[in-house]
């Protein structure tokens, strides 16, 4: 059970990092409300989901062996 955890966390924080890198690149704006969201927000959220993603898919791998 844990593991299976550890794999969709790590797969849904790959989507979320490759979201955010696309809006990155492609220099998409975002705003809420009165709030504009930098494009070097996007790289930041990018590089901590990719990292997050990582740290999950790493671990389920250890349980498994």
């Amino acid at each position: 059970m844990v593991r299976t955890y550890e794999v969709v966390s790590g797969g849904v924080f790959a989507v979320v990092a490759v979201a955010h890198a696309l809006r990155a690149v492609c220099g998409w704006a975002i705003q809420v409300d009165a709030w504009s969201i930098p494009v070097w927000a996007s790289w930041v959220a990018a590089l901590v989901a990719a990292l997050l993603s990582v740290w999950a898919l790493r671990r389920a791998k250890a349980r498994r062996q």
